[in-house]
């Protein structure tokens, strides 16, 4: 069954804003299999669960089209507004209900989305849009993130990690103690000769301490705890934040620090004969 969440106007605001997406290089990843296994043209991409249309936006300069697709009106005004292109469109649909002909699809992404889908039913959808030889990817990033800054990295992604652990008792219970381990088993169940898993790809960058607190205000556990305790979330966060500022020795919270974020991700091609 899947599972709807960060649908409303201010969750998908947060989202857009804030939310991380794959790196350029990353991106590299996924197209370069592509090309390797089924080869050019690059017809159509369709992202999957693309949210406010970050890693959507990535996957324009490679493809005559791609198609952006989400289940929340609200996050596809935020795509619309503010991550499209010529060649970008956004379509409102269920994961497991994609508005494609069979054999259409050149490849088939889903941005740290899949875990809340009804895997076995979008994986049958996968299949059946796909074009011969056609590739599927799966991202998603770990909690493992990490923050340097000056020579106090390690008293930051401490406080980081308690930050998380106070999150945790929120957690959806449909992702289970690891996402990755939903992962790994969809890749292990899918029946195609040729496919790779990358548990480990970092993508580093540099943002403003406020714009990580923001990340972590827009995961699922974090607005799971802001709807059942406003007051609770929003002390912990600023907790946080005023720890983060001492051990840095700063006091602006748009003081910029260098956040990595730890992917993991499979790719997979179809086979011609199907």
């Amino acid at each position: 069954m899947a599972v709807r969440l960060f649908e409303g106007k201010d969750h998908a605001y947060v989202y857009w804003k804030y939310r991380v997406s794959p790196s350029e290089e990353l991106i590299g990843k996924i197209v370069e299999f592509t090309e390797k296994n089924k080869g050019v043209p690059f017809d159509l991409a369709v992202d999957v669960g693309c949210g406010s249309g970050q890693g959507t936006l990535l996957l324009a300069p490679h493809f005559t089209q791609v198609v952006g697709t989400d289940i929340s009106p609200a996050q596809l005004q935020m795509a619309v507004e503010y991550a499209s292109a010529p060649n970008i469109s956004y379509r409102e649909c269920p994961a497991e209900e994609l508005p494609f002909l069979d054999g259409s699809v050149d490849l088939l992404t889903a941005m740290s989305a899949f875990h809340w889908f009804d895997r076995p039913r979008f994986l049958q959808e996968a299949h059946r849009v796909l074009k011969p030889l056609g590739c599927l990817a799966l991202l998603n990033y770990t909690m493992d993130m990490e923050l340097s800054y000056g020579n106090c990295s390690e008293a930051l992604n401490q406080i980081c990690k308690e930050f998380y652990a106070a999150l945790l008792p929120y957690r959806n219970p449909c992702l289970g103690p690891s996402s990755r381990d939903l992962y790994k088993q969809a890749y292990d169940s899918i029946d195609y000769s040729v496919k790779e898993w990358q548990d480990s790809f970092w993508v580093r960058k540099l943002v403003t301490l406020s714009s990580y607190i923001g990340m972590v205000e827009s995961f699922s556990s974090y607005q799971a705890l802001l709807k059942k305790d406003p007051e609770k979330a929003r002390t912990i966060s600023q907790d946080v934040t005023k720890r983060l500022l001492s051990a840095m020795g700063a006091s602006s919270p748009e003081t910029k620090v260098v956040m990595g974020v730890k992917y993991f991700y499979w790719l997979a091609c179809k086979s011609s004969d199907d």
